[in-house]
């Protein structure tokens, strides 16, 4: 156990406390839970720099930093649909958790294979989460139909095209794994 991986672990401890921020019968709580949710995003980018920069990466670390993120992501956008309540907020929202599925389930599957390397993270999916990161702390920390969550919420469906972008680059370097075990 390390200092990436207690962030990481962090991370994940925090998802309850944002679920709890999020439904205190306050005016400030949703803008605690953004504040939350960024601090956890914050951790997401400074456990990976310290794993690289101290030479700690794991597998322990390389399992659980995306499975705390996917988790973090999920739920906020799970309460987020709640608020919203708006086909606008929604379908974007089931976008990004499905590919998260999707692209979960095929690591999964091209590590059984041993071919995990042949989906490495791309850049366009560094700056789908960033978006995604972004987008969710304006929705989390501003009231529905204010100008900052608008632009939450078009930040959103730039971060659910790269998101689907993504996903067909990934789909795209498994086919020659997949089509072959079919």
């Amino acid at each position: 156990m390390n200092i990436p991986n207690l962030l990481t672990l962090a991370r994940i401890a925090f998802i309850p406390l944002l679920v709890i921020v999020f439904y205190l019968p306050f005016s400030w709580s949703m803008l605690l839970a953004a504040l939350l949710f960024a601090l956890a995003a914050i951790t997401d980018w400074f456990d990976g720099y310290l794993a690289r920069r101290w030479d700690q990466s794991t597998p322990f670390g390389a399992f659980l930093d995306p499975v705390a993120d996917k988790l973090m992501v999920a739920v906020a956008l799970a309460l987020l649909i709640e608020v919203y309540e708006a086909i606008w907020l929604t379908l974007p929202a089931l976008v990004i958790i499905g590919r998260e599925i999707v692209i979960s389930a095929l690591r999964e599957w091209m590590a059984e294979m041993g071919k995990r390397s042949s989906i490495a993270v791309s850049w366009i999916g560094k700056i789908k989460t960033t978006l995604q990161m972004v987008s969710i702390f304006l929705l989390l920390g501003f009231p529905p139909g204010t100008l900052v969550a608008n632009l939450g919420v078009a930040t959103l469906f730039v971060a659910a095209v790269l998101t689907l972008w993504s996903m067909f680059q990934y789909l795209r370097a498994a086919w020659p794994h997949l089509s072959r075990s079919m």
